[in-house]
């Protein structure tokens, strides 16, 4: 079982998110501000970043944002979080998520969220990270990824076993407890080729 201290969360930054999905980072937050574990995410003000960030603030959680410096610029930080820490670019930014990080979680999004989560699937591939990542399937969004996920294993590119990189629910409420429960990952190297 993986013990959390603390998360990066993956989420859009749209103010035009659905509603469904800021429910879902309300009751997420809840379980993470009971837990007392710290949330490390993209640092914005809008969309399930706000969201996310104003919920743990209001419950009285830990958040810390993580940006690249062109968008201090555009003032997209919000304004009130634990920590604000500016990178010189979006690499970094990325990188910077996974520093004591335990687990991923990630929420929907558009083209930054979808990117993350599979650098950080690719990173569990070679071993770079390998603690849990969780996707939250709400409303099944997330299935056509992971239907492609699934035509890379059926047509060799990748191998069965690597289906175990990633838990997906399909409620908040679970996330917490598949990062827990997530298979560990050992020998990922050698579980990269596909044989």
């Amino acid at each position: 079982m993986h013990t959390i201290r603390q998360v990066c969360v993956y989420c859009a930054s749209s103010p035009l998110t659905p509603q469904p999905y800021l429910d879902a980072v309300d009751v997420l937050t809840e379980h993470l501000v009971a837990e007392d574990i710290k949330v490390v995410f993209g640092g914005g003000s809008t969309g399930l970043m706000g969201r996310l960030a104003d919920k743990m603030l209001e419950k009285g959680g830990r958040i810390a944002g993580i940006m690249p410096d062109f968008m201090r610029e555009v003032e997209w930080a919000h304004k009130s979080l634990t920590e604000l820490q500016f990178v010189a670019d979006m690499h970094e930014r990325k990188k910077q998520f996974l520093v004591n990080t335990d687990a991923l979680i990630a929420l929907p999004g558009g083209c930054g969220t979808l990117e993350e989560l599979l650098e950080a699937i690719t990173w569990k591939r070679l071993g770079l990270y390998v603690k849990p990542i969780v996707v939250l399937n709400l409303n099944g969004f997330y299935d056509p990824l992971l239907q492609q996920l699934d035509r890379c294993v059926e047509e060799k590119f990748m191998h069965p076993e690597h289906r175990q990189m990633w838990t997906v629910v399909t409620r908040p409420a679970e996330i917490l407890g598949a990062a827990r429960q997530s298979v560990i990952w050992e020998d990922a190297l050698n579980k990269a080729r596909v044989k």
